[in-house]
């Protein structure tokens, strides 16, 4: 009965949301090319497929003003967000800095991480980074350039569960929370305990912060959470149930573009709802975001195992030889996990004055089961996201607007 209700609940808050926006246009378009999306469209609760698009047009004073459209958007629906989150984690990290406002104190300074409660782990090195030395800035340009799980892990423990789940709301998430380490099993009170931190100059203690322990556990009604009809164990066991996501790591679509507007557009929104960030700060951002791995020295990434487009999965999905469109930038944050995929992203074509905002998430698991890493990505969600980031771009190019686009502080290109 319990189950009943909140089934029924989750539908009747999907209609209201569904009713502040367009919800047939997307669904005409992907009908329009039944080449390209017929499997997806005969089967779009099987593959989970959630998409926000959003238009931006300028006005004379180059302020962006927003439209747009959805299909299948519910932000009570779960899905696993994966490495999404780590987008506003590494926003919210700079923020904490800021906001500490210590002489001394800033994103480049050398970090050791200590440790002070079970499964927790000490950081007193980083080898990608240029010094040998682990920092804020260094975690965030592993983050965005090829996802590192480590980083954001070590930038949650940094940020502390209880600040991060605070600023997300303050920040105008209404979804979402972010509860939990990655790819290390963290659940439960583990993931309620974060590490001590020390910054430091030479001999000189710049910061010092003490281990966290956040008792809260951010509860939110969802349906979906419990999953196939098996998953595979720690002892590699087949145990024939469903796969529970009860207590993790949430991160709705609407949120998730929410904050990259807020990121990228700061311009559209008062003063007091901005992120506490410097220029530089948005400028690491950016650059990072849109970068290649290739374009990196520290950290350098191997090209056959971080190939160009790698993390571009909206626009070219994960082929690894796929031409780069050179006046094309995407400032975006992807996750892949449990057979989904998911993308957040800023496209912008310099040269014919496009941009626009799309998030997608599409699942694919054939067989049912979890954690057995055998999932249908590079024959279903890579190239529907790809596919769909395409055409969007294509009707973009038809679009006319009244003023072009200023697009100059997005160009970081080399």
């Amino acid at each position: 009965m319990h189950s009943y209700l909140l089934l029924i609940f989750i539908l009747l808050m999907s209609n209201t949301y569904a009713q502040k926006m367009d919800t047939i246009y997307l669904e005409q378009l992907l009908q329009r090319h039944p080449d390209l999306f017929q499997q997806i469209l005969n089967h779009p609760t099987k593959h989970e497929v959630q998409i926000l698009y959003t238009q931006i047009d300028r006005d004379q004073s180059n302020i962006p003003h927003f439209k747009s459209y959805s299909y299948r958007l519910n932000p009570h629906w779960y899905f696993y967000p994966a490495s999404t989150v780590k987008l506003p984690t590494a926003i919210l990290a700079l923020e904490k800095l800021n906001d500490l406002h210590i002489e001394g104190l800033t994103k480049e300074t050398p970090l050791r991480i200590d440790s002070a409660f079970e499964k927790q782990t000490k950081v007193s090195i980083d080898e990608s980074a240029a010094n040998g030395l682990p920092s804020i800035a260094q975690y965030i340009k592993k983050i965005l350039l090829t996802s590192d799980n480590d980083a954001q892990n070590r930038l949650y423990e940094f940020i502390g569960r209880a600040e991060l789940n605070r600023k997300l709301k303050k920040h105008g998430v209404k979804y979402s929370r972010i509860v939990n380490r990655l790819a290390i099993g963290d659940k439960g009170i583990w993931a309620k305990h974060t590490n001590p931190f020390i910054f430091y100059k030479g001999d000189k203690t710049v910061y010092q912060q003490d281990a966290q322990f956040d008792p809260k556990n951010y509860d939110i009604k969802l349906a979906n959470t419990l999953q196939g009809k098996g998953y595979m164990n720690d002892k590699d066991e087949l145990v024939h149930e469903p796969w529970s996501f009860e207590g993790l790591n949430v991160y709705a679509l609407q949120d998730q573009q929410h904050i990259l507007k807020k990121l990228l557009f700061p311009e559209a929104f008062k003063s007091k709802d901005r992120f506490n960030l410097k220029e530089e700060d948005y400028k690491l951002l950016y650059d990072y975001m849109s970068r290649y791995p290739f374009e990196s020295d520290f950290p350098k990434y191997d090209t056959t195992a971080f190939w160009p487009t790698y993390s571009k999965l909206l626009f070219y999905g994960r082929e690894k030889n796929a031409k780069l469109a050179p006046n094309v930038r995407i400032f975006n944050k992807y996750g892949d996990s449990y057979g989904y995929n998911i993308d957040n992203a800023y496209i912008v074509d310099f040269e014919h004055g496009i941009e626009f905002l799309l998030a997608v998430v599409v699942q694919s698991n054939e067989n049912g089961i979890y954690n057995d890493g055998i999932y249908e990505y590079e024959t279903v969600t890579y190239p529907f996201l790809k596919n769909i980031g395409q055409l969007i771009y294509q009707e973009e190019l038809k679009r006319t607007k009244k003023f072009k686009p200023d697009l100059s502080k997005f160009d970081f290109r080399k």
